[in-house]
């Protein structure tokens, strides 16, 4: 197929890995993909972590009314460049990740009838007014139904999403959920656990290592797992490996000085791409504290490819991926000693952690949580609503399961 590929992404994050794992994904499988984005440069080659910052310094000063509307006049911007790229590029369908204030795609598939598959990867009016606030919160929530509506198929990464867009007026029969997934290879050799630890230097190679990754907030809930570390119920072993950075950092490094924790708390920083998977390849319990409710966090399935023990709320949208006592232990989030208590639990159980690491890995293969399938799942849809095949019949038809 050819694929004419739209996102408003410049940040280099999980965002990206998304972007650029599933466009190369689609590449290796023989596809074509035309990449229409505001600033290449900020995706393909820039270090993890790295934003664009006079974006963030316009979002800070500007009145939030006044910088939204320029996202929505970004709209015709991106109309334009879209509108050339599929008269020289004549694809068959257009993919979109989906953002506030960003209607171009539609206004494409509307012009020139050409299918529109939309990614959902949260509900970005919810998330904008809990996080700082929207100056115009009608215009955003109009702006956002009205692209989740107008798309072909619609492709949330949770079924708790799929359930907000239904709730919005999407038809059930053009919702397909995709989770995020993993570039197997990406971690097919990363080092063992024993080599892994050596390589953090004296201390960790006895160490039971707890790990976290990705951008540490202060709702990540890593402040409890130093507390935890500083209780009687943890072993004098434990040591806390957090791979990235972040706005919480500081403060954490605070309270592990506080509790006396000193060497047995390190932060990398920030970690290019590639070496995360030598860092998680330390860990001997893998942390997910606290999740968005409708997040499908890329850190769960780095965990699961290297096959690690988990603990991860038993929320919704985790339970779509993770079973409890089965391939993770989960908590009750809504219980505040849950989360120590699975940590005990893990802690003092060695036969537990190999039973849980070892169907942690296979759940990739089982429930195919990787980019390689999540490509194959949007190229099928794509072949079913250029030939005018029912989604799920040409997803049965092409063996790509739903992860639904």
């Amino acid at each position: 197929m050819k694929i004419l590929y739209h996102h408003r992404t410049a940040s280099k994050d999980g965002q990206a890995v998304h972007i650029e794992e599933l466009i190369a994904a689609l590449r290796e499988q023989g596809h074509e993909v035309r990449v229409v984005a505001p600033a290449p440069a900020a995706s393909e080659g820039a270090a993890m972590g790295g934003r664009v910052g006079w974006v963030h310094r316009l979002r800070q000063h500007l009145p939030k009314a006044v910088y939204e509307l320029m996202e929505l006049a970004y709209t015709l911007v991106a109309y334009r460049r879209l509108m050339q790229a599929a008269r020289e590029f004549k694809p068959d369908v257009i993919y979109e990740r989906c953002n506030l204030f960003l209607l171009s795609g539609l206004m494409v598939k509307k012009r020139l009838g050409l299918p529109l598959l939309l990614e959902i990867n949260s509900p970005l009016t919810d998330e904008r007014l809990r996080f700082g606030g929207l100056g115009l919160p009608r215009l955003a929530r109009w702006s956002e139904t009205t692209v989740w509506r107008g798309a072909d198929v619609v492709l949330p990464v949770t079924q708790v999403l799929a359930d907000a867009a239904a709730a919005a007026g999407v038809p059930a029969e053009r919702l397909v959920v995709i989770p995020n997934g993993i570039n197997v290879a990406h971690f097919a050799h990363a080092p063992t656990p024993a080599d892994a630890k050596a390589r953090l230097g004296a201390g960790w190679s006895e160490a039971l290592v707890l790990g976290f990754t990705g951008f540490v907030r202060e709702w990540n809930g890593v402040d409890r797992v130093l507390h935890w570390m500083a209780s009687p119920a943890a072993p004098a072993t434990a040591r806390l490996l957090v791979v990235g950075d972040g706005p919480a950092r500081a403060d954490l490094q605070a309270l592990a000085a506080r509790l006396g924790l000193g060497e047995r708390v390190h932060f990398t920083g920030v970690v290019p791409r590639e070496e995360v998977p030598a860092c998680v390849a330390a860990f001997d319990i893998a942390l997910q504290p606290a999740v968005n409710p409708y997040a499908s966090p890329l850190k769960l399935f780095e965990y699961l490819a290297l096959g690690k023990a988990i603990v991860a709320p038993q929320m919704p949208n985790i339970l779509e991926i993770l079973r409890h006592d089965h391939n993770a232990l989960l908590f009750d989030p809504a219980d505040p000693e849950a989360f120590a208590s699975a940590l005990t639990a893990l802690a003092g159980d060695a036969e537990l952690r190999l039973r849980l690491q070892h169907q942690a890995r296979a759940t990739i293969f089982d429930l195919g949580l990787t980019w390689q399938a999540n490509a194959r799942r949007v190229a099928a849809l794509g072949q079913a609503l250029v030939l005018g095949q029912p989604l799920r019949s040409a997803l049965a038809a092409s063996a790509v399961p739903t992860a639904q």
